[in-house]
């Protein structure tokens, strides 16, 4: 078994990624075009332009990560990709590239979740085992997962709204600030002083793990407009402390409700996965959290944290193991909940559907 090699390919939203990985948890290459300076002067992402990116770039990207990885499609075991949820185009344009290469070389083809990829990351980095919790927490995703096997999700919360990375995303076009929001933010907020403003904590005063960043961001437009009214503009110091204020909110919101969901069973991991993982602040305050429930902490590396085609390859190889496989009739689905059994959770953010 330890002898599989598989294909990861990932486009749900604005990166288009490909990997070759083992089934002993070797990542032999990880390729990642990034689509930000075609969406930079939109304030987000387009669509339309991020799926039409995505069928120009996939053969090219799974072209290098085959050559870097230093193999061929006939050492090839199989071919992952994500089939959903996201950006439906882009969705669409990596199953298609799946398919034609499945067939084309005669592989097996497994569609994966593209949640379950980031929440399967720990196995590939760590090999962890089952049971852990899992937080994920991005531009367009934002919910807590008990992790008990490659198929075996229970959400126990999420956000009803906007998720943490869109929420930085937007304060940064509030502020003038370049995007992606949240290194923008985190580097102002390094030079502010957090307690200057209070700023809410949605949801804190309800029981459970759900979580709401919409009206904090409201709550900074309304505090930055009232303070271009009274100074005739926003000076540079009030900019770093209003980012300074969002982020201890944010973090603090994330470690309450992390902090609920451990007491909610026992497990000796909460792990961390996507890009607002990278944020120092919210880092610190979830390895708090681990430390007092006595759990470990676990942040694959940036690089993994972020979309990527190894933890989808991984993932691809997790479903393979038992025995599950897609036909040419694999479809692109733009919501695919982890949990089928939890109630679908409200909203959808600019980056991509919830589920």
């Amino acid at each position: 078994m330890d002898d599989q090699i598989f294909l990861g390919i990932e486009s749900s939203c604005d990166d288009t990624a490909a990997a070759i990985v083992t089934a002993d948890r070797r990542i032999l290459s990880s390729v990642v075009s990034s689509q930000t300076d075609l969406h930079a002067d939109f304030g987000g992402v387009v669509p339309e332009i991020a799926a039409r990116a995505h069928a120009e770039k996939l053969d090219l990207a799974v072209e290098e990560a085959l050559q870097q990885a230093g193999v061929t499609l006939r050492d090839l075991t199989g071919v992952a990709v994500t089939a959903g949820p996201g950006l439906i185009g882009g969705v669409m344009a990596g199953v298609m590239c799946a398919k034609g290469i499945a067939a084309g070389a005669g592989l097996p083809l497994v569609g994966v979740n593209h949640l379950a990829g980031h929440a399967l990351t720990p196995r590939l980095t760590d090999g962890i085992d089952y049971p852990y919790l899992m937080l994920l927490v991005s531009g367009g995703h934002c919910q807590f997962l008990r992790v008990d096997g490659p198929q075996d999700f229970t959400r126990l919360g999420g956000t009803i709204d906007d998720a943490p990375g869109e929420a930085f995303d937007k304060l940064a076009k509030l502020l003038a600030l370049p995007q992606p929001g949240g290194p923008a933010v985190e580097a102002e907020a390094a030079l502010g002083d957090a307690e200057r403003f209070r700023l809410p904590r949605p949801l804190l005063d309800r029981p459970g793990c759900d979580m709401s960043f919409s009206g904090l961001k409201t709550a900074a437009l309304r505090l930055r407009d009232r303070l271009i009214a009274e100074q005739g503009g926003l000076r540079q110091q009030d900019r770093r402390d209003l980012c300074a204020a969002f982020q201890n909110a944010v973090a603090e919101v994330l470690a309450e409700k992390s902090r609920r969901a451990l007491a909610q069973g026992p497990v000796p991991v909460l792990a961390v996965a996507g890009g607002v993982a990278a944020n120092k602040t919210i880092r610190a305050a979830l390895e708090q959290v681990a430390q007092d429930a006595g759990s470990r902490f676990l942040a694959p590396p940036l690089r993994l944290c972020t979309d990527n085609g190894a933890m989808i390859a991984w993932a691809g190889i997790e479903r393979f193991r038992l025995g599950h496989r897609d036909g040419m009739d694999l479809t692109a689905r733009p919501r695919w909940p982890l949990d089928s059994r939890a109630r679908p959770m409200l909203g959808s953010g600019k980056k991509g559907a919830k589920a």
